[in-house]
């Protein structure tokens, strides 16, 4: 969110400086963890319709912000596939039905297709007489997180940007509206935050990165499970993000041994190829996470915002959260906000922006 912020605010014309703890790489961070999938019909069995509008909205706006930046980052929006072993039948029925209420609640949503054994062959060649059928959403996308924070970095120096890397920072440090000080702090830190926005939790998540040229996905696709259900995200060069792990815990030390033996257990029955794949990495973080598992914006004192608590959906709602947060800037008030239901919290009333200067936290 803080690189978003700072290239679009640097594009809008505002000087921009950028305070970071870690270093380009964002090599600590959530985001770079995480399998950046854009799913919304497939998150709606967890989350709000107001995170599924925020995410069908992202899905619109990640192309055209991906193609104002200088360097590429992969894109795909291919669709998402859902398969399951026939002894899960009964929890993909759930499932299925769970998806299609979810649909009737966000009707701008693409339909879900159920396919049949040729259906999924045709769909997915690689998975051909290894599953009896499935569904697929169409629509849904993913990209590479990783690319897309290096992309960030280049754009924010194109637009001369001041980052401040190894930076650690916080609101109390600057006086908003002072000769000399940002009109705006806008912080972006996620689980940084937590000393100044009690109420958030980190949610752990244990992720496997394999490089396995004896598969081939066209699309990322979820495994129904009653006990672990999983995603494959294929990335660039047969590289596939592998996850599920939900852990209600801030512990970040390594992935356990019980975790790793289910994600690349369930990654080999749904391809066996997997079996003669490398582990590039085994990485583990938490998501910052509010009481309600909804993003919310909030202004503490004028002229200083807060953008947190985007749970498991950060790169799947980013676009809507940013364009919300200049809307608060630019007018004092957010119409997006109530289409997406966000909670934004502006008391006390938030100043003019003047474009002097506007900090952006990450």
């Amino acid at each position: 969110m803080g690189r978003l912020l700072a290239v679009e605010l640097a594009r809008q014309g505002h000087r921009v400086d950028i305070y970071d703890a870690g270093s380009p790489a964002a090599e600590n961070s959530a985001a770079t963890v995480a399998a950046a999938m854009l799913a919304p019909l497939a998150e709606s069995a967890i989350t709000e319709p107001g995170v599924v509008r925020m995410g069908h909205h992202g899905l619109t706006r990640w192309p055209e912000l991906l193609g104002a930046l200088a360097q590429p980052v992969f894109f795909q929006q291919a669709g998402t596939l859902i398969v399951w072993h026939r002894q899960d039948a009964a929890e993909a029925q759930r499932f299925t039905r769970q998806l299609e209420s979810n649909q009737r609640t966000v009707p701008e949503l693409p339909a879900l297709k159920t396919l049949d054994s040729h259906a999924l062959a045709q769909a997915e060649p690689s998975l051909a007489h290894r599953f009896a059928q499935g569904l697929y959403l169409p629509g849904e996308g993913q990209l590479d997180n990783r690319q897309l924070l290096a992309a960030l970095v280049v754009e924010m120096e194109r637009l001369a940007v001041r980052t401040h890397w190894h930076t650690p920072q916080s609101p109390e440090a600057f006086t908003t509206g002072a000769p000399g000080q940002p009109d705006w702090v806008l912080d972006c830190r996620g689980l940084g935050a937590k000393a100044k926005w009690s109420a958030l939790r980190g949610v752990r998540g244990e992720v496997a990165r394999i490089h396995a040229p004896d598969v081939t996905l066209q699309r990322p696709t979820r495994l129904v499970h009653p006990r672990y259900p999983m995603y494959i995200a294929p990335k660039q060069d047969h590289v596939f993000v592998i996850g599920a792990t939900e852990i209600e815990s801030d512990d970040r030390s390594p992935a356990s041994v019980r975790s790793t033996l289910e994600l690349l257990s369930a990654a080999y029955a749904v391809h066996p190829g997997f079996a003669e794949g490398r582990i590039l990495e085994l990485a583990t973080q938490c998501r910052p996470t509010l009481p309600d598992n909804l993003p919310a914006i909030r202004l503490t004192r004028p002229g200083v915002l807060e953008i947190n608590g985007l749970y498991r959906h950060g790169f799947m709602i980013a676009p809507a959260m940013m364009e919300v947060t200049l809307e608060v800037l630019n007018t004092g008030q957010s119409a997006l906000s109530e289409r997406f239901d966000l909670r934004v919290e502006l008391e006390p009333t938030a100043p003019a922006p003047t474009g002097a200067s506007a900090p952006a936290f990450a």
